[in-house]
Parts: structure tokens; sequence; C-alpha cells
């Protein structure tokens, strides 16, 4: 039994352009399915599937073979089936796996037990779905609950199914002998069909411009969950406050007069030529980075100035003393600093900085520009 993996990808795409050559993450959204599907090790072949050449230049890059669909198959008119049966009459295979680049959280252990589930029960055609488990309607009707009863708890209700789509698999012969009787394949016909339940984040299929965003934010969430501990409502820190995150209003409601966020980004920023070209004759910030991931800015103030009380309820902030002496008070304790040492106060702490001595001090932010700082009312 040969089993065959492929993967669809045209080029063209109305909703949004060259959507399986977009980047997430620095990675193409194509790039991840593809990976998935080599990280199973269940198929004797994997093919991406295109009109394209630039398709197969990606086939090439992730070690996979290529097989290039005619032209009439990759337009907006052309089905599922069509391209199917177009492929397994070209490609043998006895059962044809079919993987979405439009679903980039499928995972490698989605796909062995797909295809697990396939061989066990012995399918015609397998299709993923997801279970929707709240009150459902089609067509004004209710699928799922009675219009005239008591509603009941939403984990009581019986789930409706809806098609996932990202996996889908079909013996090869019975997709052909579904065309030849019904003109379709892909529900299955009259074949013994299966469903394979995804859920989380699994269901997510990239269409629009908001579902590149989202998966972005999903991508860029999931690294970090292991560190990232629930929070929960705290009195001490959630009642009677108000948020500021526009940085140049909060360093001048500091006290800060002199300010440049202009220069920014430079390759190069040599500190101890900053320090001694701004001087110490008054209070000032320059910002040395600002990117999406941090923002740097040395901030200079005189003896007795200094920062509000505040915390920051999604961000761990650090600072590199540049010279001068500093007060930390942070959460009630207060903490002596000088030139050389590094300050790090996790989320959620209270802190407030203060220029201690007699002479001024610099200090550098490391934070990020659209931090929100939480301060008491």
């Amino acid at each position: 039994m040969k089993n065959v993996a492929m993967i669809p990808a045209r080029l063209g795409s109305k909703r949004v352009h060259n959507k399986n050559l977009r980047l997430i993450n620095g990675k193409p959204l194509i790039g991840y399915i593809i990976d998935a599907v080599k990280r199973s090790g269940v198929f004797d072949e994997i093919y991406l599937n295109s009109e394209s050449d630039i398709m197969k230049t990606i086939a090439d890059d992730y070690g996979i073979k290529f097989y290039r669909r005619p032209d009439a198959l990759s337009t907006d008119e052309a089905t599922n089936d069509d391209f199917v049966l177009d492929f397994i009459n070209n490609v043998k295979c006895d059962t044809l796996y079919q993987f979405l680049a439009t679903s980039p959280f499928i995972e490698a252990a989605h796909i062995i037990e797909f295809f697990e589930m396939m061989n066990d029960g012995d399918y015609d055609t397998l299709i993923s779905t997801t279970d929707v488990q709240i009150e459902c309607m089609y067509e004004n009707k209710p699928l799922n609950f009675k219009q005239k009863e008591k509603t009941p708890p939403s984990q009581s209700l019986t789930p409706v199914k809806a098609y996932a789509c990202g996996l889908m698999a079909w013996k090869s012969e019975k997709f052909k002998e579904n065309i030849s009787e019904y003109n379709s394949g892909y529900h299955g016909g009259s074949g013994k069909t299966g469903f394979y339940t995804l859920s989380g984040f699994a269901t997510v299929d990239i269409d629009t411009v908001d579902d590149f965003s989202l998966a972005e934010q999903i991508m860029g969430s999931r690294h970090m969950q292991s560190y990232v501990d629930p929070e929960y409502y705290d009195p001490r820190l959630h009642s009677g406050i108000h948020e500021e995150r526009d940085v140049p209003t909060i360093i001048r409601d500091d006290g800060v007069k002199n300010e440049n966020y202009d220069d920014e980004n430079n390759l190069i920023t040599n500190i101890p030529e900053l320090l001694e070209r701004e001087g110490d004759d008054s209070s000032w910030i320059k910002r040395i980075v600002n990117s999406e991931s941090n923002s740097y800015c040395v901030i200079h103030q005189k003896p007795g100035e200094g920062n509000r009380r505040h915390y920051h309820h999604s961000w761990n902030e650090w600072w590199y003393i540049l010279k001068g002496k500093w007060n930390f008070e942070i959460e009630g304790v207060d903490h002596t600093v000088k030139q050389g040492d590094i300050v790090y106060i996790p989320k959620n702490k209270w802190h407030k900085i203060t220029c201690i001595g007699d002479k001024p001090a610099a200090r550098l932010a490391v934070s990020r520009a659209d931090v929100a700082h939480v301060y008491k009312i």
C-alpha cells in the first residue's frame, strides 16, 4: 500500500495576495504544514501540488517532490475534486492524504493520529472536523437544542460537527468511483467515511489578513506559554489604577524636559560619547533603539529627580546604570545602585526610581515603547 501526502498550493489568491508565500515569524505559511508532514514520518512520498515555479523552488528547498498541475486547474473555478482527480490519475498512490497550507497549527502528532485512524478504521474517506458545542441553527431551525425547552448547560449539548478541512484522505480507487458515479469524491460518496476531530489552534484556517494577524499572535505566544503563569484580579494591583502608554507623555510628566526620539536605530551608538555630548546641565532622554521587541532609552536626571511609582502588568523591565547613584524603591524596599549595576524588576512589582547624591545620574532603560505603565489614581 502506497501512502502519499499532497499539499495543494496554487499561487493565486483573491482575498490575500500570495498567502501561501507570506511569512509568519520569518517562515512562509506553507512551510509550517510541510515541516509537520515531514516530521510525521508516515508517508512514502510527499508532494507539493502547484502550477507555480516558485512553489517548485519551495518543494526543492524543503526536500519534497513537486507535481505541476495544469494551469486550467489553478483558477478560481477549479475544485478540490478536480485537482485531486488529476493528481491520482498521474501519481501512483493507493491512499492520498491532503494537507492544507492554510492550517499552520497542524502538528505531526495530529497527522500521525489521522493516518492511523484512516488505516485502523479501513475508511475510504477521512475528513477532519471540529466540534461546535453551542446552540446551532440551520435554515433558521435548531440543530442541537429545542426552542421551547429550557436551555441546558452548553457542556451537555450534543456537539455539531463542522468541517475543519486541514486534513483529508481518500482511497484512490474509491475516489475515482465516486467521481464517476456522483461527479464528486470530496465528501466520501458511497464509501465508508470517518471524521477525525481537531480542536484548539489546530482548527485555525488562514483565509484573510485578520487570520494572519491572529496566527502571528498565536505563534508569538505559544513559545512563551511555558514561562507565563495565569494572572488573576488582585485588589492591591488592579483597584483604583489607570494606565499610561505614551512614552513621551510619561517622561514629560516625570519631569524630563529635553527629549530626542528621532535619531534612533543607528547601527552603532557610543554611550560615553552620547553622555558627554548631551552634558549634565539638564534632565534629558535619548531613545537609542525602538523595535517591535525592545526599546532602549538613556535617561539622565539630576539629584531628586526620577519617576512616579508604578508597575508593568505585562513586561519584565531592566536597567543598566551608566553613571551616578540611584535609589530603586521596589515593593516598598529601597535599593541603592551605582554605575555598572543591572537592576531587574519583574512585572507587577511596584517601583519608583530617584537620582540620589549630589551629582546627576544616567541609566539605560530597556523596555518596549508600547508597554503599559500602571499608576494609582
